[in-house]
């Protein structure tokens, strides 16, 4: 087996980029990181208070 046969079995396949989407979920960036179950916990604790207060305090 030559040098350049063994590079290749060694190497993994890459995927397919699809547009720069993979590129894009290596990088990291500035900012606040919030995980998305805490994103989802304080959609619905939101919809809650709001169906509570039309139910507490209708508006006619």
């Amino acid at each position: 087996m030559s040098k350049r046969e063994k590079k290749r079995q060694k190497r993994s396949p890459m995927p397919a980029q699809g547009a720069g989407l993979l590129r894009f979920f290596e990088e990291e960036t500035r900012g606040i990181k919030v995980r998305p179950e805490l994103v989802v916990i304080l959609a619905v604790a939101l919809i809650l208070a709001c169906i509570l207060l039309q139910i507490g305090f209708p508006l006619e």
